[in-house]
């Protein structure tokens, strides 16, 4: 296996998969916002724990998500 090549051997990039990422942050927004859920079920055995870490972490899934989906979103109607 060689690690250089020359231009002359190298073939054309492939073009680029068009995509919908915006599914994609959709599903991990459905995602962080079970885990939501079942952190409001069990809020006073996390608070007992000092685990209520746990659902700030969540929080910030839900806010990375929000601002990844306007970003998808601006790139796909562009």
């Amino acid at each position: 296996m060689r690690l250089w090549l020359k231009d002359s051997e190298r073939r054309p990039d492939p073009a680029p998969v068009k995509t919908d990422d915006r599914k994609t942050v959709l599903v991990g927004l459905v995602l962080w916002l079970v885990a939501l859920g079942v952190l409001l079920l069990f809020l006073a055995p996390l608070m007992a724990n000092g685990r209520e870490w746990w659902l700030w972490t969540v929080l910030a899934g839900l806010g990375i998500g929000l601002v990844l989906l306007v970003v998808t979103h601006r790139r796909h109607s562009s």
